[in-house]
């Protein structure tokens, strides 16, 4: 079926996961296919019992993991201004616009997906630590995002073809990268002219104790320093936003950065000439 193209293949280390084709002929066969199958054989429901506990042990196991690092990140949080606040912030950025494909990297939980899922046709997540991959698939199911999926991936090299997406966002991910600088290229790669990055990260401190606990390789990025970032990678900073906690107990700044990714040049033609300017 895969060598058919009515289902798509992807690799996660030794797992592999199956999906049917999203679009096309194929995926016109493949829903065919399914639609054709009796709810009723006894093949298909000990197949359905069989799949229903293996997806419950994997969520058992991502809960776990979440649990057992739970502690360090709400210790974090506990440091800036509320999810809440940071999310709301996150949703007046990119407005609620309908998105043809959302790309979250370095996903995590899932969570910026579970959020602005429901506003795209597609949603992708793409992150290295299995665990949380799993965790991400729990709470998106849960949710009923069947458009939304998590992988196994690289931020730094995303397996989608240039100018995919319309929405790329890097939620709380550069201050973990020795090189955030390739993070941002490889966002406006994947962007659509016109689409727009969103980067949500922490503004310059000093709380070096967070190098070693929680393996932070950056202590926060300056406006200007983002900015220049997002000039180098043909972006055009559209928003700046600054989060600060509560005097009484926070120390970090949330920042969030709203870059837009210039419209494709368009040739016009002169009158009475054969000259062809870019407009």
């Amino acid at each position: 079926m895969a060598e058919a193209g009515l289902i798509k293949r992807f690799r996660e280390g030794s797992w592999v996961f199956f999906r049917p084709a999203e679009s096309g002929a194929e995926a016109v066969l493949a829903n065919a296919i399914v639609e054709s199958l009796d709810p009723a054989d006894l093949t298909l429901a000990r197949d359905r019992a069989r799949a229903e506990a293996v997806q419950k042990s994997r969520a058992e196991a991502a809960q776990a993991y979440f649990k057992a690092h739970a502690g360090e990140w709400d210790s974090i949080r506990a440091l800036h201004v509320a999810e809440n606040e940071v999310e709301a912030a996150m949703a007046e950025a990119l407005g609620d616009e309908p998105l043809s494909l959302l790309v979250d990297l370095g996903t995590g939980t899932g969570r910026i997906l579970e959020l602005f899922g429901p506003h795209a046709r597609r949603a992708l997540g793409f992150d290295l630590n299995h665990a949380m991959l799993a965790y991400a698939r729990m709470k998106l199911e849960r949710a009923g995002l069947g458009h939304a999926q998590v992988r196994h991936g690289d931020l730094h090299n995303v397996p989608l073809p240039d100018g995919a997406a319309d929405v790329v966002v890097l939620h709380q991910v550069l201050h973990f990268l020795d090189d955030p600088v390739a993070a941002l290229a490889e966002g406006a790669r994947l962007l659509a002219p016109g689409g727009k990055l969103l980067v949500v990260d922490f503004a310059p401190h000093e709380l070096e104790f967070l190098r070693e606990q929680s393996a932070h390789r950056r202590l926060g990025f300056a406006r200007d320093q983002l900015g220049r970032l997002f000039e180098g990678a043909g972006l055009k900073v559209a928003s700046f936003r600054e989060l600060s906690p509560d005097p009484s107990g926070g120390k970090l700044t949330v920042s969030l950065w709203l870059g837009l990714k210039p419209p494709a040049a368009r040739k016009k033609k002169r009158a009475n000439a054969n000259v062809e300017v870019v407009a």
